[in-house]
């Protein structure tokens, strides 16, 4: 399953959708509500999210499980290094290698500040650049100590993030030269809504690439995620790091938003699904984030 995935990710086209579980101890009513939409035919696989904003939700190890077993599909499971130290990490993997959660999207993550959980602390030993190298420590036969394996785990595939959008190129640009060092295979960028920054990001990739030849080629995966609602569009923007919405989009919901809802909504979209053409014929390696609005990654599809 997962070989297959990672050579139609380098050799040729790959659309993923992120799921985010719920804070429910039943995983089953995501599951079918992907069934009854029929977007596991249109996609290459999914990823799970790991409690996001440190919000309590359903383990994403877990959830990749299920999504696995119900669709024959592979799932990037999102690991934080927020709730886990070196120790659970590496536990973890192994026991996820078993169940065929072999591909891991490191995240350092989001702030135990934001919470819902009273009193949560963050454990954060280091960012998401040591679990990279605990991947590949895992995939050479021994743990962080050096110790041999009794049994060493099917190959894992590391998957890492990156900003789309930095007003320092630079800094950036190094970002992503230290995630390929440490051996991330795919980058999944924030959501990129202007081609030229996506042609910027994928000029870095290859540059990346180039100052790490020991290793295999990493690819650049784009995310994607459609804005409907000028509200949406503004917060993106305006307070979370790393995206760039373009000044005419905002202009152009505002103007819709002064009509209807319907109308937002239809501007929205339309800009949207332009957009992902766009990208798709640009690039055709994309990862699409919705909040879980299934019914919009449909019409994204279709």
């Amino acid at each position: 399953m997962f070989e297959s995935f990672i050579h139609k990710l380098r050799h040729g086209t790959s659309i993923t959708l992120e799921t985010t579980p719920s804070r429910s101890a039943q995983f089953a009513p995501t599951l079918e509500k992907i069934a009854a939409l029929g977007l596991d035919a249109l996609v290459d696989g999914f990823s799970t999210t790991d409690n996001p904003l440190a919000k309590l939700k359903y383990n994403a190890l877990f959830a990749a499980m299920k999504l696995q077993d119900r669709f024959g599909k592979p799932v990037l499971a999102t690991m934080s290094m927020r709730d886990r130290n070196r120790i659970a990490l590496q536990s973890d993997l192994l026991g996820a290698n078993e169940a065929e959660v072999r591909a891991i999207l490191a995240l350092t993550g989001d702030s135990a500040h934001y919470s819902d959980q009273p009193h949560a602390k963050g454990v954060f030993e280091s960012n998401s650049n040591l679990l990279l190298d605990i991947i590949t420590t895992l995939n050479g036969g021994t743990d962080l100590a050096e110790q041999p394996l009794i049994a060493p785990p099917m190959p894992i595939y590391p998957f890492a993030v990156i900003d789309s959008y930095s007003k320092n190129a630079n800094a950036l640009h190094k970002k992503m030269i230290k995630k390929v060092a440490h051996g991330a295979i795919g980058l999944v960028t924030q959501p990129v809504y202007d081609t030229t920054i996506a042609q910027q990001l994928l000029a870095m990739m290859e540059q990346s690439n180039a100052q790490n030849p020991e290793r295999e080629n990493c690819v650049l995966i784009l995310g994607f995620f459609p804005i409907t609602k000028l509200r949406t569009a503004r917060f993106l923007d305006e307070n979370v790091p790393g995206i760039h919405v373009p000044q005419a989009w905002v202009e152009a919901l505002e103007k819709a938003s002064l009509i209807s809802v319907e109308e937002e909504y239809k501007v929205g979209f339309t800009l949207s699904k332009k957009l992902f053409e766009e990208l798709k014929a640009l690039h055709p390696k994309i990862h699409i984030m919705t909040a879980n609005q299934f019914e919009l990654a449909k019409e994204i599809l279709s």
